[in-house]
């Protein structure tokens, strides 16, 4: 068996198998796993990461595939991290973006990851940053990470994404409500997808009123799109690069990566902290007995909460 070392040199050699095995051990959270992204990450920084997020059915895996076709096109390198829900099963990825993009995975220059949610929250997987680092180090041009579609609170996304983009589309209900909610804020482009659907023009009139009364010295571009018919890519793929030329000027990007790396600190201290808490207190019985005090209403979730973390 291949040490992670071994692994490692092969992955700086373009090995793709060494890539998809230290994956495993990054998603899996494996003492391995770890020790690879120590090895791998002063070698990461150079690709550009593109969130891509929005409601589910907005045509984000389409928009995905297209995003790809136009970017092998302009002769750059992708990786492409699938953020697709857990099976109540398996515990795995349903891997409905990669049946969709199949055509991306004869293509050498193209690396495709579906991955699970686990039950995490915010449209990402747990392990999301690790893997991009990881193919970051493989030494691709840019990775777009697909979060997985449940709902407008996706905003863990731009927490790793260096351009994110947030998709909408006409006839969702609740498309300029949504401006109001923290994924809208997050976008640095906006894109109204299916745009040949009745009433996108409308939207993207709605959405650019807003845009335009929000502040800020940089307007964030709204771009119409058609995934399936590839109409829009084009200018999707020019306002991203404008968005990367925006974020490399000297003042904007040292404030960039260091808000980058303060939300991935906090957010891995933040998981370990609950994961060994829920392990410490689910061994001894404490977590079983607060639940059951608080399913038979004899105290509040909060209270049962603070003496779990021993606050109370």
């Amino acid at each position: 068996m291949p040490t992670v070392e071994d692994l490692v040199e092969r992955l700086f050699a373009g090995n793709r198998r060494a890539l998809s095995r230290l994956l495993t051990l990054i998603e899996n959270d494996s003492p391995e796993g770890r020790r690879a992204l120590r090895l791998l990450y002063p070698s990461s920084g150079r690709a550009h990461t593109i969130g891509l997020t929005g409601s589910a059915g907005s045509g984000k895996s389409t928009l995905s595939g297209a995003i790809a076709r136009e970017t092998r096109r302009r002769g750059r390198t992708l990786g492409i991290v699938a953020i697709d829900p857990t099976s109540p099963f398996s515990q795995g990825a349903l891997l409905g973006d990669r049946i969709r993009m199949q055509d991306l995975t004869s293509d050498p220059e193209v690396f495709l990851r579906s991955m699970a949610t686990r039950g995490n929250m915010g449209g990402l997987a747990p392990s999301t940053a690790g893997v991009v680092t990881a193919l970051d180090a493989f030494g691709k041009d840019a990775v777009l990470v697909e979060t997985v579609g449940a709902g407008q609170d996706e905003v863990e996304v731009a927490g790793m994404a260096d351009t994110t983009i947030v998709v909408l589309t006409p006839g969702a209900g609740d498309d300029v409500q949504a401006m109001k909610a923290g994924i809208m804020e997050i976008a640095d482009i906006l894109v109204v997808n299916k745009c040949d659907l009745p009433n996108a023009d409308l939207l993207a009139r709605q959405v650019a009123s807003i845009v335009d009364a929000a502040p800020g010295a940089r307007r964030t571009p709204i771009i119409k799109t058609a995934g399936a018919q590839e109409e829009g890519i084009g200018a999707l793929l020019d306002a991203i690069e404008e968005h990367r030329a925006y974020i490399e000027t000297s003042h904007i990007r040292e404030r960039h990566r260091l808000e980058q790396a303060r939300h991935q600190v906090i957010a891995l201290a933040r998981q370990r902290l609950i994961d060994r808490l829920v392990a410490e207190h689910g061994a001894n019985g404490r977590l079983d007995d607060l639940v059951a005090q608080v399913a038979r209403r004899e105290i509040d979730p909060h209270s049962a909460a603070d003496q779990l973390i021993g606050e109370d």
